[in-house]
């Protein structure tokens, strides 16, 4: 049976391919869903997919995952640097986070240096472009895997 693992993703990142495409590159979000879903299964993972501009909605699937997942990745977006809700919220769940950011946020204006969500995550993948979330769904498939 496929391991379920949460693929969230923060504020605009709805507008990824389209906003500051020389930061975020062209590929959309659909796109990183497809890469996922195409990624997961040989790893024996099943994807389960959202993104939300909206800090209420990314904590009530944090809240839903520490039933339903065997990990989460999460894209926090801006909410990486103000969210200490979010941060309660993945401390509350057991399974492994990742975290995941298409540049390089440390490369970046120095508000974005600091992640509140880092404080939690098993692992921090920056500045690979879409292909991190690739990155973080091997590294899940290995955390699952040794769990």
């Amino acid at each position: 049976m496929a391991k379920i693992i949460y693929v969230l993703n923060g504020p605009n990142l709805n507008l990824l391919g389209k906003r500051q495409p020389e930061i975020y590159g062209a590929q959309t979000l659909d796109d990183v869903r497809a890469m996922c879903e195409a990624a997961a299964e040989p790893a024996g993972l099943q994807i389960v997919f959202h993104q939300s501009n909206a800090e209420h909605e990314l904590i009530d699937w944090i809240h839903e995952a520490r039933e339903a997942a065997a990990g989460i990745i999460i894209n926090p977006a801006a909410y990486t640097h103000t969210s200490v809700a979010i941060l309660d919220a993945l401390s509350a769940c057991s399974c492994p986070v990742i975290e995941v950011h298409i540049s390089n946020i440390h490369k970046r204006e120095s508000f974005r240096h600091h992640s509140y969500v880092s404080a939690r995550a098993d692992a921090v993948i920056a500045g690979c472009g879409v292909e991190g979330y690739l990155l973080a769904l091997q590294r899940m498939a290995t955390l699952c895997a040794d769990g």
